[in-house]
């Protein structure tokens, strides 16, 4: 893992680098052939035959029969834990109405009617981001909730049904997406499309957006760590590699204030990857993407991680609370030695689908939010139409050139 000095740093060394990853073929071939075309690139991809696209409830059953009653109770546990925050964050969604002297309006929340979460499976089993795109939808009311990944495990099957999944496919990649966002015979078309996945899903959600909605680009994944001399290298190391091991395009950076700590943490990187089970690719990542950065101060940190804008951002220097309040572009933020990266991935209760490649400048992480919609309206009685409201609608209509407008502003005047 090389170390630079932060007057290496370009002005575009964060910056979103377009995928040279061309998906409109597949999405437009799914959008026509439907079921057939799905099961062709499945084949052609590597995901096997498939006879039917979705899982059956026997099947379903069967899966959760398989998974261990211990690894059933952390699921259940990690469930618990992000129901209770999303519940949380949907006690200030609520309708609201105004009325001034006959001028009524107001808004309702209305949850989307049906929702697509991707859950990619092809490097590892992901069951957590099952529960993270699937609890907070059924949470804001969403009405039906269907799920796609890829080479689909017991453990991944039982999370979705756990967290409240209404159907399951056993697709993934760019056809899944696009089968959700067009519809095909077995897979319903979506509202909207959440969820991670690896830069050809990313794309096909980027090339499927306005047929349907989607949260975000989320993904490949991304850390950025910043540590001062009182940090602890082995954690460190571990935190960068959770996230160079997700795959060959992740990204983790370490930012310091402090050589002994990057050179303490470059050792302990090596140290760990002589072992880590899945070292062949968290060694690519980390040695072709990832990169420690050395900072002159605390401010000069804080500047270059608001210009970052990463996906997750932990901080791990001394006071850390003083000075939170200046990070203002991340995904989700992790404060203190022993807030891990991890703990938000699994269990603790923020969601982990979160906005990657700088788009944490505008927006935040996955939660009941995206599941509903905010729907304004508007009642209005005679006497304030005629007294308050035509005499301007028309004036402006009049400056616009809009004559119908003006039309209809009028006629309501007389």
């Amino acid at each position: 893992m090389k170390i630079i000095n932060s007057t290496e740093l370009k002005p575009d060394f964060f910056a979103y680098k377009e995928f040279s990853v061309s998906v409109s073929e597949i999405v437009n071939t799914v959008k026509i052939g439907g079921d057939k075309t799905v099961k062709e690139y499945s084949r052609k991809f590597g995901d096997g035959e498939l006879d039917m696209l979705y899982l059956t409830e026997e099947e379903i059953d069967k899966a959760i029969k398989e998974v261990p009653q211990d690894i059933i109770d952390c699921i259940k546990a990690s469930i618990a834990n992000v129901k209770r925050f999303a519940e949380a964050q949907f006690i200030i969604l609520r309708d609201i109405e105004t009325d001034i002297d006959g001028i009524k309006l107001g808004h309702k929340v209305i949850p989307l009617n049906i929702i697509g979460a991707y859950v990619p499976g092809g490097n590892y089993p992901l069951p957590s981001s099952a529960i993270m795109s699937v609890v907070p939808a059924k949470v804001a009311g969403v009405k039906e909730v269907i799920v796609c990944s890829p080479k689909i495990q017991p453990v991944t099957i039982a999370a979705c049904k756990l967290a409240g999944a209404d159907k399951i496919f056993r697709i993934g990649g760019v056809q899944a997406i696009a089968a959700m966002a067009y519809g095909t015979e077995s897979v319903p078309k979506v509202d909207k499309i959440t969820g991670p996945g690896n830069k050809y899903v990313t794309a096909a959600k980027k090339e499927v957006y306005g047929t349907c909605g989607i949260d975000f680009l989320a993904g490949p994944s991304e850390v950025m760590i910043i540590a001062d001399e009182t940090a602890n290298p082995d954690f460190l190391a571990a935190d960068l590699l959770a996230q160079a091991e997700h795959d060959l395009d992740a990204k983790a950076f370490l930012v310091t204030t402090s050589k002994e700590i990057a050179k303490k943490t470059v050792n302990k990187v090596n140290e760990f990857l002589k072992t880590l089970e899945t070292t062949e690719i968290a060694s690519k990542s980390i040695n072709n993407n990832s990169f420690i950065i050395l900072a002159e101060n605390i401010d000069e940190a804080i500047n270059i991680a608001n210009n970052a804008a990463p996906e997750h951002l932990e901080i791990c220097i001394k006071d850390a609370d003083k000075i939170i309040d200046k990070f203002v572009n991340y995904g989700s933020l992790f404060i203190g030695n022993y807030s891990a990266e991890v703990f938000g991935d699994y269990c603790s209760g923020t969601n982990h689908v979160l906005p990657t490649n700088g788009i944490a400048r505008y927006t935040g992480g996955l939660s009941v939010f995206d599941f509903i919609k905010i729907q304004t309206w508007q009642q209005i009685s005679k006497e304030a139409a005629q007294n308050r409201l035509c005499p301007v609608a028309s004036k402006i209509a009049q400056i616009e050139g809009l004559y119908a407008h003006k039309l209809s502003s009028d006629l309501r005047a007389k």
